[in-house]
């Protein structure tokens, strides 16, 4: 049966989008037509992936359309085939509470169309994947039926109903409150005298704060009950009698914190090794230990650190671990270690560490490496916040990143997938953070990147890779323009003129394969050729005429013939021939070249420079989420600063 308004569903959702955009008062017609036209047309013959795509976007942000009219649209969006993962979480991600979040009656209507739509998924899993989304929404009353049910259908599990999640969550509520029945023990400020009570196993043997054999005169934690008091009595205090107790109490972690003593130190260290040697002889149960280390971690991510004796303790664990159990506890709280010398401290704990947790896996490997990541993210905090950098250990950091380059290039042969690339990108990237602070640069060497991984990634099969490759070097680049130019006061390193002469390197590559066609050149100045063999160039020259006699090696990596940037560059070019409004008698097939420019003008189609072209698919990859390849070329192609700065 034909639509009684005609199959122009495209049209009258444009109508709803500028709709959309303008208060209700100020529409010159009104909008019930089209909403009674569109949901007529999606009820007769659903939506089509591109439009349930916008209609989808519509729903999702906040704009002047009214309630009634979006939930009218919302009640008849039936897909008219595969429901895509962006469409899903489109609308999970519209879930919540927040101003420019969809009205709570708004997201039932999305989660009653989730459950509608589950069987016709294109990846049935995508629900599996954000289940801690949804389940973290549950104490959301108003979509906790409509939640509950979704919950149910992807995890199979009848049990899943209102009324015994709002159970569970009266339950979580009234023990909360049993643990802090003490508004000062909330916000840290009195001693917490429950800690027994809900901290378990060897947790719960911690003693709570206590002070004896005190004068009169005297002035004890277990008096503090407020921030003030806490102030005004902070030299009075004496020192409680079980000092261990810091490891679970705020207030006392504060008062060590700011009244640091020796002496507490060492008792507190002394307890500690005690602990671990009578684990190491057996005489403990390695639970315990483990339990142990939590309670550490505790403290060290209350205090955002881990003092000497808390360090010393974690060398002596790390050669009795067995490298797995309570890793990202052990990880976590090793990250926030204070800087040290890495040859003479650093490097010792790094062997040990490493002895414990690699086991020839991809998987251990890559856990170490975020570790890595962290500690550098912390240390370069501490540096960024510190009021005289150079009186700490900064050539530990250097030494870090030549040490960690290593287990990069390693992780390069034995696991090459998309997603441990961007797990070494986030390490250069931290390094890369690092170097951009100019205050830094003063008092450290600037390390790069090992070359034969630059090449390896730079030839990933994703374009994200790519482009967060490209942002790094670009990043680096500037922080060798400032150790070279007056803003900051220092030279060269030995080390640093030779490294700085690979980094060169590295951009006269990369630029020869995007930009300038002339890919594993060796001709100009600092060009490596991608340190690909002067024979296998030969062989994929041979190969690549005979499958294209049109195309060349070297530009077989540039904007239009790239396999990761061709997509980009073409879609560019057609989104030229759409705006143009069918101004122009010819379009562009594709891939875009010089020659193929000049033809299609002559043919009626667009007239486009060449170097307007480039230009302009810069542009479309930064407007796409894609900006690293377009800052690099700004930032190291002559033509294209003076063109910027114009």
């Amino acid at each position: 049966m034909s639509s009684p308004v005609g199959d122009n569903l495209p049209g009258l959702i444009g109508d709803l989008e500028e709709a959309a955009k303008v208060p209700a008062k100020r529409r010159q017609t009104g909008i019930k037509p089209t909403v009674e036209n569109t949901t007529s047309l999606l009820y007769d013959r659903g939506a089509l992936p591109d439009e349930l795509a916008r209609l989808v976007d519509l729903l999702t942000v906040r704009n002047h359309l009214d309630q009634a009219s979006l939930g009218a649209i919302v009640r008849n969006l039936y897909p008219s085939g595969k429901v895509g993962d962006e469409a899903v979480l489109r609308f999970v991600g519209a879930l919540g509470h927040g101003q420019l979040k969809p009205s709570l009656p708004l997201q039932a209507l999305f989660l009653r169309w989730l459950v509608m739509v589950h069987h016709v998924l294109e990846n049935p899993a995508i629900l599996s994947q954000v289940y801690g989304v949804l389940f973290n929404l549950l104490d959301t009353a108003a979509i906790r039926p409509q939640l509950c049910h979704l919950l149910a259908l992807v995890t199979r599990r009848k049990h899943v109903r209102p009324f015994r999640i709002q159970g569970i969550l009266d339950e979580v509520q009234q023990r909360r409150s049993e643990r802090q029945d003490d508004g000062g023990v909330k916000n840290g400020f009195a001693v917490n005298h429950s800690v027994g009570g809900w901290l378990k196993g060897w947790k719960a043997l911690l003693p709570t704060v206590r002070t004896t054999y005190t004068q009169e005169s005297s002035v004890t934690l277990e008096e503090i009950d407020n921030a003030e008091s806490f102030v005004k009595n902070l030299e009075k205090i004496e020192l409680p009698t079980q000092l261990v107790a810091v490891l679970a109490d705020p207030l006392l972690q504060k008062f060590l914190l700011l009244r640091p003593d020796a002496e507490a130190s060492s008792r507190i260290s002394n307890w500690l090794m005690a602990c671990l040697g009578d684990i190491a002889s057996g005489d403990a149960d390695s639970e315990i230990f483990l339990d142990m280390i939590e309670v550490i971690h505790d403290y060290a991510v209350a205090t955002k650190t881990l003092p000497p004796i808390l360090l010393t303790f974690f060398a002596q664990f790390l050669s009795i671990w067995n490298g797995s159990d309570k890793r990202d506890i052990v990880f976590e709280s090793l990250s926030f270690a204070p800087m040290m010398e890495f040859e003479a401290e650093l490097h010792k704990i790094l062997q040990v560490l490493e002895h414990a947790v690699l086991d020839n896996t991809p998987a251990s490997q890559v856990s170490l490496l975020k570790f890595y990541i962290l500690l550098l993210q912390r240390w370069t905090i501490i540096m960024v916040a510190a009021e005289s950098p150079e009186s700490l250990p900064v050539t530990t950091l250097p030494h870090l990143i030549d040490y960690v380059n290593q287990l990069t290039l390693t992780l390069t042969q034995t696991s090459s997938t998309v997603g441990t690339c961007l797990d070494i990108l986030d390490f250069y990237e931290a390094a890369a953070t690092l170097y951009s602070e100019v205050k830094l640069l003063q008092h450290i060497e600037v390390a790069i990147p090992p070359p034969l991984l630059v090449y390896l990634v730079f030839f990933s099969p994703s374009l994200a890779v790519v482009s967060r490759l490209c942002g790094i070097l670009a990043t680096y680049k500037r922080a060798w323009e400032a150790v070279m130019s007056a803003a900051v006061p220092r030279q060269l390193t030995g080390r640093e003129r030779e490294h700085i002469n690979v980094f060169n390197g590295f951009l006269m590559d990369l630029c020869n394969c995007l930009w300038r066609g002339r890919a594993f050149s060796t001709t100009d100045v600092n060009a490596q050729g991608c340190r690909i063999p002067q024979p296998v160039q030969a062989a994929l020259e041979t190969y690549i005429r005979a499958a294209d006699p049109g195309l060349s090696l070297g530009s077989a990596f540039g904007l239009s013939h790239s396999p990761l940037l061709c997509l980009q560059s073409l879609s560019y070019v057609q989104q030229l021939e759409e705006d143009a409004m069918g101004g122009v008698r010819a379009r562009h097939a594709g891939p875009v070249t010089q020659a193929s420019l000049t033809r299609l003008a002559v043919q009626g189609g667009l007239a486009l420079s060449w170097q307007e072209y480039r230009s302009g698919v810069l542009a479309y990859l930064e407007a796409k989420g894609l900006p690293g390849i377009p800052e690099l070329m700004y930032n190291t192609m002559k033509n294209l600063m003076r063109a910027r700065r114009q």
